[in-house]
């Protein structure tokens, strides 16, 4: 998915934004361009395989996660890559669903589990 900011952005006010927005304790990150940030692409979970085209779409940055060491480097001072984590960058996809059955299923009953199932801690 890509998507576009109304204003641009300076890339630590882009990064500090994403991280308290999806409550992150932490975000890697390639090296911060000079220029503002204002088209993002996204993919949750797993995305390395479509950084090639985020730069190609002309994003300024790209959230996912579970990149290795060497696929940061792929970013080539293109685009800024942040990985956010792998379960933080599906976490939030359970209340898109809700509002889908929702508008869909008026009657229908949902129930979020409780249970963190992220198999992953940060000290």
């Amino acid at each position: 998915m890509i998507g576009e900011l109304e204003t641009a952005i300076e890339p630590l006010e882009f990064l500090q934004s994403l991280k308290d927005s999806m409550n992150l304790k932490l975000i890697r990150h390639t090296k911060l361009p000079p220029k503002k940030i204002q088209r993002i692409a996204v993919c949750g979970g797993s995305g390395s395989f479509l950084l090639q085209n985020a730069i190609r779409a002309g994003a300024d940055a790209f959230v996912t996660a579970d990149l290795k060491y060497h696929e940061f480097f792929d970013a080539d001072n293109k685009i800024i890559i942040a990985d956010i984590g792998h379960y933080e960058s599906e976490v939030y996809t359970k209340e898109l669903l809700k509002d889908v059955l929702m508008k869909k299923f008026h009657s229908f009953a949902i129930n979020f589990s409780k249970t963190d199932t992220n198999p992953t801690s940060y000290l």
